[in-house]
Formats: C-alpha cells, structure tokens, sequence
C-alpha cells in the first residue's frame, strides 16, 4: 500500500482548512501532522487543539507525529483530538517499548520514528509492536531541508529487517520528498510518503498528482 501523507507544517495556516481541503479533493487518504514542543527539537509548532479543530471538518487519516519528550504523557490527550495514527521518536522514550503498547491499548495506531543519526538495528525489538517505522531523512524540526542521501540505506536496511521477520510493517520517509527524491526512496522499500513543500508549495492539486502519478505507477 503506498500513500502519500501531506505535511501541513508547509501549509499556510491564514487559509489551512482550505488547503486541507484542496488535498483531500486532490485524492490524498493521510495527512502528516507534526508536533514540536522546543524540547526534543529546537520548533514548537502546534498542539491538541489545532488536531481537533481540523478533525471537526475532515474525514483525513490523521497521521500524527509526535517530536516531543516523553511523548507517553500525552496519549490519550492525542487520542481525544482525533488523532488515527501517533508516531513517536524511539529517542524520545525512556521506556519504548511500554509507550508504543500504550498507543495500542488507547485504540491509535502505532508508529514509531528515528533520526538520521539513529541506526534501524535499534528497532529491532520493538518492529513486532508497530504498523509503521518513520525514517527521518531530515534532522527533524524544520521543514524545507533537503533530503540527507545516507538515509537511503537505511530505509533498505529497514526493509530487509521486516521482510525476514515475516513482520507486516509499513515504512515512512519524511524529509526532503519531492520529484527529485521520490524514486530513491520508493526504491529502496519505502511504501508512506510525506511531502511538505512539494505539496502546499505551488498548486496543490497538480503537485499532489505528480507525487501520486510516481507511486501508482509501482
């Protein structure tokens, strides 16, 4: 299953439920909602009360991802905001293993992140826990930076992991996705996109369509 997740970090927030709007007409499924508290990276971007009043008008699969320390405070939090999916940063986590099960008894499912400094064989023991791994490509807290090229072995490396675990997991690429880098990533065994700049910079409808023209043609 490929999808393609819109970060609204890269929306303009003057007119986001128009735009939102605009990318669920372009035939998109997800949308990426990143959170950043000025802790765990340097950004602080929004909260519970911007996913709920979006949720109000939109029937997106809100794709949720936590940059924040200790994440595990605020599961149901998120949960009532209407999140379907909270990813969080194995960095982020004193006990990992315990958040990601919390994520699954509040009835979200689960996803969990790591940095482009983090190697996947720290995963290892949590892959059978989760629906999805994210794969930074970006140093996280900021949008707009381009795609760190080391970052494609690790989405191979990830792959190869779930196939010989015998594990059904989605793998996420965020950072610096655009026309240029889509295919290297798509390549490597990434199948959940997330794009910022090259959906909401321009015309939404004909870049959500260039992006999924490249996925559907897999």
């Amino acid at each position: 299953m490929y999808q393609l997740s819109p970060s609204i970090l890269a929306a303009d927030f003057n007119c986001l439920g128009e735009q939102i709007r605009q990318v669920e007409e372009a035939g998109v499924e997800w949308l990426h909602i990143d959170v950043m508290d000025g802790a765990f990276v340097p950004s602080i971007s929004f909260g519970m009360p911007v996913i709920a009043s979006i949720r109000k008008n939109s029937s997106l699969f809100f794709d949720v991802h936590l940059m924040i320390e200790e994440p595990g405070r605020y599961i149901e939090e998120f949960k009532k905001s209407g999140a379907d999916m909270l990813t969080v940063h194995a960095e982020a986590c004193k006990h990992l293993d315990s958040t990601l099960r919390e994520i699954r008894k509040a009835g979200m499912e689960v996803g969990v992140a790591i940095n482009p400094g983090t190697p996947v064989s720290q995963l290892e023991c949590v892959l059978d826990l989760v629906d999805m791994v994210l794969i930074m490509t970006v140093n996280p807290g900021f949008g707009g930076q381009s795609y760190i090229e080391s970052c494609t072995g690790k989405v191979q490396k990830l792959r190869k992991m779930i196939t010989e675990a015998g594990l059904n997991v989605d793998i996420q690429v965020d950072g610096g996705i655009n026309e240029k880098t889509i295919d290297k990533v798509l390549d490597a065994g990434a199948n959940i996109l997330v794009a910022g700049s090259a959906v909401f910079g321009g015309n939404i409808g004909e870049n959500v369509r260039c992006l999924k023209e490249k996925m559907e043609s897999r």
